[in-house]
């Protein structure tokens, strides 16, 4: 953990902090249960919190459950990411207007009112900054993304409650926050239920001094540390990421594409759920007397037929060669394309795949074919 500015402050005290926020101008956004999930939506208070829920995970398998406490932050990875609020699965990006003989035109603008997002892990964290590279630092700028992300103020989350499905210590995106937030919350339970609180930057430091507090002890900055030691070591998925790029290359003609396409029901909802997936597509629309149109951009998957159409036909016609393109895009080219690697380890495309597909079984098995092909040869 850093030696940023810490304190510690009682469960109550995420009531001040929504409030803060809320003065600022934000729209606070944070995570509560709905439809047997936890999902993020806006707050209206710290109650809307998912006090005392927590989450089983595991492939092809979500579930609540009641705590034996009152933690506020007491589960892992949610089936929504925040990048519905910064790159939403929908948005019109211009319409236009039969006017006489003229046409007007007129841009969307994103909207004025900066978010604040309470709960962000570190996985979820590092899928931003993953996502900024992606629209922001290319050559060119999504506008919608931008307007969306300038003035975020983001309350991340240590995560000491890992899922089973989680793999984040293989990408290094957590369980600790390191970066990219403006506050961080530790929840501790020992021997009082207490969140410590380090402030990142200069505006986290502004709002923490509106809550009440008190100074962190040491044992309290030690307590937070153990708890993210202990949530590193009960993550058990890994994947080995040391030369995978070329290892997928390699194994572009596999045997074993067919055998994850005989399980794969190409749904789409591991792209769906993960934090750092962009595709999209465009859609023009109009009305039934041609005097108004607008387009639309909407989340688009690559599991999709449509998806590599051109014309005469799909490019990746099988599904196959749809799951192929999406695992080699995420752990093979995505960093030659952006120069970061494409997943965090959140672990959701493994708890939300309708029949289990574990990603971190698929890569090792092909990682094995490899070794045993290249010891063949030798």
């Amino acid at each position: 953990m850093s030696d940023s500015t810490s304190a510690v402050i009682e469960p109550g005290a995420l009531e001040s902090l929504v409030a803060a926020l809320r003065d600022r101008g934000y729209r606070v956004v944070g995570p509560q249960v709905r439809d047997r999930a936890i999902v993020y939506d806006d707050l209206a208070g710290a109650d809307d919190l998912p006090i005392g829920w927590g989450d089983a995970q595991g492939p092809g398998s979500y579930r609540l459950h009641r705590r034996a406490d009152e933690a506020r932050f007491g589960f892992a990875a949610s089936p929504q990411s925040w990048k519905q609020f910064l790159f939403p699965p929908r948005v019109r990006l211009w319409s236009a207007r039969r006017e006489g003989n003229e046409i007007a035109f007129e841009d969307e603008e994103p909207p004025s009112r900066p978010l604040a997002l309470i709960g962000v892990r570190g996985c979820d964290l590092r899928a931003i900054q993953v996502q900024d590279r992606v629209f922001l630092d290319g050559p060119q700028v999504d506008a919608d993304y931008a307007g969306r992300r300038r003035g975020l103020f983001v309350v991340a989350v240590n995560c000491t409650e890992p899922a089973a499905t989680c793999f984040c210590t293989s990408s290094g995106s957590g369980p600790e926050a390191w970066s990219g937030a403006d506050l961080v919350l530790t929840e501790l339970f020992e021997p009082e239920h207490e969140l410590l609180v380090e402030a990142r930057t200069q505006e986290g430091e502004d709002v923490l001094a509106e809550l009440p507090r008190r100074s962190a002890r040491f044992g309290e900055r030690a307590a937070a540390r153990k708890a993210l030691r202990d949530a590193a070591e009960r993550i058990e998925r890994r994947v080995d990421l040391e030369g995978l790029p070329e290892v997928l290359a390699a194994r572009v003609e596999s045997p074993r594409w067919q055998s994850i396409a005989e399980r794969c029901l190409a749904c789409g909802n591991c792209t769906l759920v993960c934090p750092t997936c962009f595709c999209s597509a465009v859609e023009d629309t109009t009305d039934l007397a041609g005097g108004a149109a607008e387009r639309s951009r909407r989340w688009a998957s690559c599991f999709g037929l449509d998806h590599s159409y051109i014309h005469g036909g799909s490019v990746r016609a099988s599904g196959a060669a749809r799951y192929r393109q999406w695992l080699t895009h995420k752990f093979g080219t995505w960093e030659e394309q952006f120069g970061v690697q494409g997943c965090v380890g959140c672990g959701r495309c493994i708890a939300w795949c309708p029949v289990g597909i574990d990603v971190t079984e698929e890569l090792d098995l092909l990682r094995r074919e490899e070794e045993e092909v290249v010891h063949a040869d030798a």
